[in-house]
């Protein structure tokens, strides 16, 4: 027998899962709640029990995504040793990350206009900033790149990484696009190291 809390997170994981899908194909304007709500296979009530509208769930299909975003990047690094591997490495699995539509819609083009610029860069910075900072920390420290002032050099890495990720989503030919923008953030990576 599942409990009231286990029904409850499963109501809400049913929402969000449908809404994910949704906003992907549809876009957040042209998404009806009564289209989630039918997808999710719950009621109208229940939506309203867990989001206090449509923004708020919007919201948490985009944290649900850069979740997943920051877990493949560290299950992609996973193995690797060499410090400046691993940002190569977290940078393509971002980028490859980023060709999924519910990625390309949710995440880079609607979650500014929807939450808002400066929710979206503290959401954003929440998740990929923490896993660049430290990265680049422990680049840092084993002296796989030069030293630099850590903050403003993850945020400098993480608008690279994003905007890529902007002209990723925009491109017609995706392949090709992801294929340009790789090349690009590895010599951006590559410049990191020390000068021999």
């Amino acid at each position: 027998m599942t409990t009231k809390a286990e029904q409850s997170d499963a109501t809400r994981r049913a929402l969000i899962d449908a809404a994910r899908t949704l906003f992907a194909e549809h876009g957040f304007a042209d998404t009806a709640t009564e289209a989630v709500v039918q997808a999710a296979g719950v009621t109208r009530g229940a939506l309203y029990h867990h989001f206090k509208d449509k923004t708020a769930l919007f919201r948490a299909v985009y944290e649900d995504l850069e979740e997943q975003l920051v877990m493949q990047v560290a299950a992609s690094v996973g193995n690797v040793r060499d410090p400046l591997r691993v940002l190569k490495k977290g940078a393509e699995a971002f980028l490859d990350a980023c060709l999924d539509p519910a990625v390309t819609r949710v995440v880079l083009l609607e979650g500014p206009s929807v939450l808002g610029w400066e929710l979206w860069r503290e959401i954003d910075q929440a998740y990929g900033l923490g896993l660049i900072t430290h990265t680049l920390e422990a680049a840092m420290a084993a002296g796989a790149i030069r030293k630099a002032p850590l903050e403003p050099l993850a945020h400098v890495l993480l608008g690279g990484l994003v905007e890529g990720a902007m002209l990723l989503a925009n491109a017609e030919d995706k392949a090709a696009s992801r294929v340009e923008v790789g090349k690009a953030v590895a010599v951006l990576i590559d410049g990191l190291a020390p000068r021999r």
